[in-house]
């Protein structure tokens, strides 16, 4: 997948391309992906997608806009993994705020990044105060030479699968729901940092994933697999929180501790899969009944992943038979 940041003066040829923020590349922007890779392929021309960064609403409100599901590098990561051939992230800042729908359409969409087809949600709005709609995108089509098509809801147990839906989810703890809308279990990634060695000193180790934002979707003690380390996933359990106990105002850390695991994780990119939220993040007296506590949501965990591999035994020799 080919990567440039900035809009291109000039497109290298026509394109197939939708756009969007795509945060969480949820089953929703799954199912645009999808209709994208078969217009390109019947177009014979390469598939790209427009996104910003930073997220227009993190722009114009920052204490108000919404939590991210993935940093810029798991999304791009992600929709490499779903074939897209081109990504161009636009800078979105005050002077590109200003342009108008209508230069948008010639300048960007016709001359920067050659659209032959577009695809866009229903709802998508672009331009200065928003004012160009999917109604303009149409009428000027057969001016710039270029197809549109609007991609309807997508909906998953009668709820429209979007990114708040799935912020939602996590934020309730349901990550059952959050991995259905997904179509795969919520992680985070992230390389190892030094922390100040607190876990070791209580006797539970732990990998401290440093994060991209200071305000992740959710928060808790959770059952984990995490990722990068060997062919096969290690379990284990994680805090990710602010760490009442040991600071007054923190910053939110993820912290892993690994069931059965020994060796040194610092530097290593590595991605945290979350499975199954335990409780969520309290504030103990002391350090002797927070180590009371962890030794808990250990037990706990390991029973989690005992419980699951025989549920899958289960159903293997029920398969097999």
């Amino acid at each position: 997948m080919r990567i440039s940041r900035g809009l291109p003066a000039a497109a290298g040829g026509p394109t197939a391309l939708t756009i969007g923020n795509f945060d969480g590349v949820h089953l929703g922007h799954q199912a645009m992906l999808a209709e994208l890779a078969r217009a390109s392929v019947r177009l014979g021309v390469p598939s790209c997608v427009l996104t910003f960064e930073p997220h227009p609403r993190e722009f114009f409100a920052p204490d108000q806009a919404p939590t991210r599901l993935t940093s810029l590098r798991e999304k791009l990561e992600l929709l490499a993994g779903l074939g897209v051939d081109r990504v161009h992230i636009c800078r979105f800042n005050y002077a590109f705020a200003q342009v108008s729908a209508g230069v948008f359409i010639e300048l960007v969409l016709k001359r920067g990044l050659g659209a032959r087809w577009l695809l866009v949600g229903d709802d998508f709005r672009f331009g200065a105060r928003r004012a160009g709609d999917t109604v303009m995108l149409k009428q000027a089509a057969p001016r710039f030479g270029f197809e549109v098509a609007a991609m309807p809801d997508v909906t998953l147990d009668g709820e429209r699968v979007s990114s708040t839906a799935v912020r939602n989810a996590l934020d309730a703890g349901e990550l059952d729901r959050a991995a259905r809308l997904l179509g795969r279990a919520y992680s985070i990634s992230g390389r190892v940092v030094r922390g100040d060695g607190l876990g070791r000193k209580l006797g539970f180790p732990t990998a401290n994933v440093q994060m991209k934002h200071n305000r992740p979707p959710l928060g808790g003690i959770f059952a984990v697999r995490l990722h990068g380390v060997s062919e096969a996933p290690f379990a284990g359990v994680a805090s990710l929180g602010v760490r009442p106990t040991v600071k007054l105002q923190g910053a939110p850390v993820l912290e892993v501790h690994l069931f059965d695991f020994d060796g040194d994780l610092y530097r290593r990119h590595v991605r945290v899969e979350f499975l199954h939220k335990f409780r969520d993040e309290e504030k103990y007296a002391d350090l002797a009944t927070l180590t009371r506590r962890i030794a808990l949501d250990v037990e706990n965990a390991r029973a989690f992943f005992n419980q699951r591999d025989t549920r899958r035994f289960k159903t293997f020799n029920h398969k097999g038979h």
